[in-house]
């Protein structure tokens, strides 16, 4: 029985690039897609980014995949609370993953750097922290205005991010850097350092740093080749994982996942670049951050010869030179996905096996 997948493509290149990841994941694959038109223009039209049985909706599928929401006339935080943080928090989707890896062919503004250099993993904690919404505002409008938001720290949403991310670093090259500021949040941060420790005395072939938000950008920059797996906050990791897309080669190469491990519910999958209006509807976007998310999404879904034929196919398109304008080149959105097929479809027929039941 294949696999079905919720596409909700969203504002501005976000269909642009959906299109290029779905026409790349057929290729390889036989997961079924069923559209849905939700985003701003939606919320323009209804009020709602979403029906009221959207989620219901979501919750029949085996993944999301979304492309981008927001638009200049509609305000992000408006945009980000109706849509993307409920799907994440209603499916405890607690882990966001965000590989940061520099293609072959492709240049990163940091001088002398290649692929060996740039290859990253943030483990960023999805649900609670800096996004947990706990909070409010009162006599607005007046002198005496007052603005509140509560970051929300608890040891059962550490301790399983932590755990996951260790895991990660097993895998990998045994290294796990937990980001914090726990020298100025004496509370929520020191607690997050704590439980790390806790978690790491299960895993003591992996060597753990504990780096202040700001060094580690600074060592991103500065020596990224030490960075191996990094676990951090809601908040610090989207920062960081935005410095990461600059130093791999631009926003427009950035995959991600949003996932419940336990295969329980939808997980969901997203470029990083968000919806790019002043390009939106020209054929420039880049469509490698969608169909690298593709990726993710088919490893999730246990296709793992899949995703690996879709990533070699865009390392090969990368390495050849087809790139969009941000990476210096020439090709359309399009042009480079039909690339990326054309690269699919030559490969040896092991590396594209239907879906599994």
């Amino acid at each position: 029985m294949s696999k079905r997948v919720a596409v909700i493509a969203g504002d501005g290149v976000g269909p642009e690039v959906i299109r290029a990841g779905v026409s790349c994941l057929t290729a390889v694959s036989d997961l079924e897609f069923d559209w849905f038109d939700w985003g701003c223009e939606r919320y323009e039209r209804t009020g709602s980014f979403l029906p009221p049985d959207g989620l219901d909706t979501l919750a029949s599928y085996d993944a999301i995949y979304l492309g981008a929401v927001g638009w200049p006339t509609v305000p992000d935080h408006l945009s980000l609370w109706g849509l993307l943080l409920p799907i994440r928090k209603r499916f405890e989707l607690y882990v966001n993953l965000r590989p940061v890896r520099l293609l072959p062919g492709v240049s990163s503004p940091l001088a002398g750097r290649g692929p060996k250099d740039i290859d990253m993993l943030f483990v960023r904690e999805n649900t609670e922290g800096e996004y947990s919404g706990a909070g409010g505002r009162i006599h607005e409008g007046t002198d005496f205005e007052l603005a509140v938001e509560t970051p929300i720290f608890t040891r059962h949403a550490v301790e399983r991010i932590a755990r996951y991310a260790f895991d990660r670093a097993v895998e990998r090259r045994g290294h796990l850097t937990s980001v914090t500021k726990s020298n100025a949040s004496r509370y929520a941060y020191v607690l997050w350092d704590e439980v790390v420790e806790e978690v790491g005395r299960d895993y003591p072939g992996v060597r753990v740093d504990r780096m202040l938000v700001d060094a580690m950008a600074a060592r991103m920059v500065s020596d990224p080749g030490r960075v191996d797996v990094v676990v951090g906050s809601n908040l610090f990791a989207d920062i960081l994982t935005d410095l990461g897309a600059a130093i791999q080669g631009g926003m427009g190469t950035a995959a991600s996942a949003n996932l419940d491990p336990t295969g329980g519910r939808p997980s969901l999958f997203e470029p990083v670049h968000g919806s790019a209006p002043d390009i939106a509807g020209r054929g420039l976007a880049n469509p490698v951050g969608a169909i690298l998310s593709g990726a993710l999404m088919l490893s999730h879904l246990k296709m793992d010869a899949a995703a690996a034929a879709v990533v070699r196919a865009v390392e090969e398109v990368t390495i050849a030179g087809v790139r969009t304008r941000d990476l210096g080149g020439s090709a359309s959105t399009t042009e480079v996905a039909q690339e990326v097929i054309r690269k699919l479809s030559t490969a040896a027929p092991a590396a594209q096996p239907r879906s599994q039941d």
